[in-house]
């Protein structure tokens, strides 16, 4: 059982990256301006990455509790699958949005 934990947390921990990526895929491929995309492509996942920081990171400086927690996680996962498809990256969105909703299950129903 411990194997499956760290599997499941593993994933989650890869998932939280990979939703990082999709807002700065996202930004470096809004059709403005170079600067436009660089502060875009690195600032909006930084202000997502200082929001899981503060709420949601099992150190988190303002802890929240359970229920707020899952409807933050999942408010933030749905930007960045939204970020992926409207990057043209259709496909990838709903894969990651799947991931995700199967992630999140298996994270509270054993209570990681």
């Amino acid at each position: 059982m411990i194997i499956i934990q760290w599997i499941i947390i593993s994933i989650f921990f890869l998932m939280e990256l990979a939703m990082l990526f999709s807002f700065s895929y996202w930004g470096f491929h809004i059709d403005k301006g170079l600067f436009f995309k660089i502060m875009v492509g690195i600032g909006t996942p930084l202000i997502f990455a200082i929001i899981w920081g503060i709420f949601i990171a099992p150190k988190a400086s303002i802890p929240v509790s359970t229920p707020i927690r899952i409807v933050l996680q999942l408010i933030l996962f749905s930007c960045a699958v939204f970020a992926l498809y409207v990057s043209g990256k259709s496909s990838l969105a709903v894969i990651f949005g799947i991931v995700v909703v199967i992630e999140m299950i298996l994270m509270y129903t054993l209570d990681l």
